[in-house]
């Protein structure tokens, strides 16, 4: 039996089956590298869902969780520690917004409840029935029950109904749907500036300018989901900076320190100041050991200048993936933004162009039936950006070609 086919078995005996079994198992990290149980070393160009930003076992985030791990691991929100003050400070920089205060969580889907938890008691402040939320079709918000409602992916409630029918989706692409939407019970519009898990789908200028414009006439909050778009993985820090619009609140998790569990809430404004002591905490949030390890984020970001390095990338890897377009009959397009793209395909085989480039030691994934996410590393290089273009050609060309029947045509049935 190997390492992998080891782990797999106890896997099957003791978790829960809440994701499909895995083919792969990785024992360590490396840059863009990872190395699975069997000895074989991969490229990354998903970052565990665009969280490892930074690659893997970045020294800068090594030191800093060991430095303090070793000076203070946990106190609880009772107590203040320099670690989450600092990055909260570190936030309202970054975001522009001076008066910004931060909510920390652990992950993006308690980050995204708190927004939501914040703009129900902002509208209720105004009228007791202002709790309804608009939310978008294909996005994706977390797996709470708050967040679930909010997603949306029908196919994903389906398991949990009935819901709590406080949410009310509109297409993505139509500012007219959203405006009619909104109403006088309408406590916030939450929104994606890409889709990730929706295909990588930018949401139109369009509908971000009409969820501003009818939040303002409506006393809504605009809650904006960056935690697969924040810190720096469209271009800026977040993706709502490379727009018109200018939300109330923006969420971010994932990358925020590179795999470690961590999210934030961020609120300007009105929104900074609506919850007061006891309306909403977690016991792990703004733990002292993630918040050191996002703070090494943030500066190894800023040090590095990763932020106009990855855009350079970003631009190899784009025109990389539009000549797959031009020369694969399977490639239909290309979509997202900065280091989060997704590869249209012409046909519904994107599971079978992944298990292609896993053949091949690359870690892409199907983001829907027809889309491949690519999300590497800020830190990717050139040559790693050709090698994974160059695995994904060939894993195009080898779905797209039929497979070769062995018989003799005498003896292949005929339809």
């Amino acid at each position: 039996m190997t390492a992998t086919a080891g782990l797999q078995a106890r896997a099957a005996a003791h978790l829960m089956t809440t994701y499909p079994p895995a083919g792969v198992a990785f024992v360590r990290g490396q840059g863009t590298a990872l190395f699975d149980a069997d000895g074989n070393t991969w490229l990354d160009f998903l970052c565990g869902l665009a969280v490892t930003s930074l690659g893997h076992a970045h020294p800068a985030v090594t030191r800093a969780v060991a430095a303090q791990a070793g000076t203070l691991v946990h106190t609880s929100n009772l107590f203040l520690t320099e670690p989450a003050v600092a990055l909260a400070e570190r936030l309202a920089r970054l975001t522009g917004w001076d008066d910004a205060t931060v909510f920390f969580a652990q992950c993006g889907a308690t980050a995204n409840e708190a927004a939501i938890k914040l703009a129900r008691k902002h509208g209720k402040r105004q009228h007791p029935d202002k709790v309804r939320v608009v939310a978008l079709e294909g996005s994706f918000h977390g797996r709470t029950l708050a967040t679930l409602e909010a997603t949306g992916q029908p196919a994903k409630h389906v398991p949990f109904a009935p819901l709590a029918g406080f949410v009310d989706h509109v297409p993505h692409d139509d500012p007219d749907a959203l405006r009619a939407a909104v109403t006088a019970d309408t406590c916030a519009v939450l929104l994606e500036v890409v889709q990730g898990e929706g295909g990588v789908r930018p949401v139109p200028e369009e509908v971000l300018l009409a969820a501003r414009e009818t939040c303002d006439a409506h006393g809504a909050l605009l809650l904006v989901d960056e935690v697969q778009t924040g810190i720096g993985r469209t271009g800026p820090w977040f993706a709502f900076q490379d727009t018109p619009v200018v939300p109330d609140v923006v969420t971010v998790a994932k990358a925020l320190a590179n795999g470690l569990p961590l999210g934030a809430c961020i609120a300007r404004g009105p929104a900074a100041a609506v919850f007061a002591p006891g309306d909403h905490a977690t016991t792990f949030g703004g733990n002292p050991v993630t918040c050191a390890a996002a703070n090494a984020v943030l500066d190894t970001i800023e040090a590095e200048g990763l932020l106009a390095s990855a855009a350079v990338r970003a631009r190899r890897l784009r025109q990389g993936l539009e000549g797959l377009v031009a020369g694969s009959p399977l490639a239909r397009g290309v979509r997202g933004r900065g280091l989060l793209l997704g590869l249209e395909l012409a046909a519904p085989v994107a599971a079978d162009v992944t298990a292609a480039c896993a053949a091949r030691y690359l870690v892409v994934n199907a983001v829907a039936p027809d889309v491949v996410r690519l999300a590497p590393p800020l830190t990717v290089s050139r040559q790693e950006v050709d090698l994974a273009l160059a695995a994904l050609e060939e894993a195009l060309s080898e779905v797209a070609q039929p497979p070769t029947d062995p018989r003799p045509a005498s003896n292949r049935r005929t339809a």
